[in-house]
């Protein structure tokens, strides 16, 4: 009789723990599959934001004809500020950088704005306008944003109109645009603003 005890007693025994784990099955699935479907939600993604304050040094190079072309500057961020009529003034000189003077280098003569520019190291300028903006080669390179421009020094002096870019611009960008038999040239753009000038290969 003990004996017919002891086994109904082992066999309820291991039919209470054998419940016990099939009630916890689920909630162990639950805690598996969790950080999956945490993963899987859109919110959970991170979108990689520039956080950078200061002005990254930055360099843009490419061909147009038989010329290589290198432009050497310090990229400023918007940073949620007024750039155009704010941080950037209008109608007066701009480094269209930051520090030192923006430099634009390259090793053939080539067309700038339909003028001829012999091969050398420029400093490039802008005059920002709300409507036209003036590009500026000057032969002072070697200077401190517009701190020493001098316009006797200018080389070339040319009109161009701001467009409006598709996406904003979080940094300042330089592009070289070779567009072979199409347009070529230098794009500048920032925040929601852009200029291109045109230059070719001679």
């Amino acid at each position: 009789m003990k004996r017919t005890l002891t086994i109904l007693s082992l066999t309820t025994s291991f039919a209470l723990a054998l419940g016990a784990c099939n009630q916890e099955s689920p909630k162990q699935q639950q805690e598996v599959s969790a950080p999956a479907q945490t993963v899987e939600k859109p919110e959970s993604a991170e979108v990689v934001q520039d956080t950078i304050k200061k002005s990254i040094p930055s360099e843009a190079t490419g061909r147009i004809g038989d010329a290589s072309i290198k432009i050497t500057y310090h990229s400023p961020g918007v940073r949620e500020r007024v750039v155009w009529g704010g941080l950037v003034p209008y109608d007066q000189v701009w480094v269209t950088g930051a520090h030192k003077a923006t430099t634009v280098e390259f090793d053939r003569d080539l067309i700038i704005a339909g003028k001829s520019v012999g091969p050398g190291k420029y400093a490039l300028f802008t005059i920002p306008g709300r409507d036209e903006w003036t590009v500026i080669l000057n032969k002072n390179w070697d200077q401190h944003l517009a701190d020493e421009y001098d316009q006797k020094e200018d080389i070339l002096r040319t009109k161009v109109k701001p467009y409006s870019l598709e996406h904003p611009q979080e940094r300042l960008k330089y592009r070289v645009e070779d567009g072979g038999e199409a347009e070529a040239g230098i794009r500048i753009s920032w925040e929601k603003i852009g200029i291109r000038l045109p230059v070719a290969g001679k």
